[in-house]
């Protein structure tokens, strides 16, 4: 995905960009710190598909097959979990994008109760959190008309250094406006995904079986941000 230049469009009002901007980086803070969890406790990624791919690729050559079961069952479900999400921001956009906040939140709950009082095997936790990823990926991405990946990191860094090296090199005062707002917007996007993975190991000793709770929480917070977004549009 590339989103290295974005013009603003001038149909969206600055404070519904200054909006998408908090809300953005408020869920890639939670997808950070559920990646950060998913790792600590099952050894994976639940929303780094990168990561998972290379492990699937190097354990095929090598007969893993934990790795390669665990690396299949994740990337379907979170792309399951992608097709579930956009099927709804297909149907009437605002009631759905709400509804998927409210989805994303019920599953991280629901999950959480039955883990507290049942052992869950780990592959299925894999593939309950996966999905929910997955789906929590299709709420936000554009800011304003700045195309963005609350979760994936790469994109997010490599369009932030496009930004700054294109905001050097122009001389346009306008398209330095452009580039200096993009370059800051994917610096706070990678912070927000570096705070919420640095913060779930102490939530998890903290919290333990109820550690998902806390992005639960925050995902019906960002349900209020959402909602004042499409009150303003």
């Amino acid at each position: 995905m590339d989103n290295s230049v974005i013009k603003t469009n001038p149909s969206v009002s600055s404070d519904s960009i200054k909006m998408q901007e908090r809300l953005s980086i408020f869920l890639a803070l939670i997808a950070g710190y559920i990646d950060a969890t998913g790792l600590i406790q099952w050894k994976t990624y639940v929303s780094f598909m990168s990561g998972n791919t290379t492990s699937l690729g190097a354990a095929l050559s090598t007969d893993k097959s934990e790795i390669i079961i665990t690396s299949v069952t994740v990337i379907s479900s979170f792309l399951l979990g992608i097709y579930a999400g956009t099927c709804l921001s297909l149907l009437k956009r605002i009631k759905n994008q709400i509804l998927t906040f409210y989805l994303v939140s019920g599953i991280l709950i629901f999950y959480s109760i039955i883990s507290y009082f049942y052992n869950i095997n780990n592959l299925l936790s894999i593939a309950i959190i996966g999905f929910s990823m997955g789906m929590m990926n299709t709420i936000v991405t554009s800011v304003g008309n700045q195309k963005v990946n609350t979760d994936f990191v790469t994109g997010t860094l490599n369009s932030l250094a496009k930004n700054t090296a294109m905001l050097s090199m122009t001389k346009d005062k306008v398209e330095k406006e452009e580039y200096r707002f993009n370059a800051i917007h994917l610096l706070l996007l990678w912070i927000g995904f570096l705070s919420g993975a640095f913060i779930a190991p102490f939530l998890l000793d903290y919290f333990g079986k109820w550690t998902l709770i806390f992005p639960a929480l925050l995902l019906m917070t960002c349900e209020l941000l959402i909602s004042k977004i499409n009150t303003k549009n």
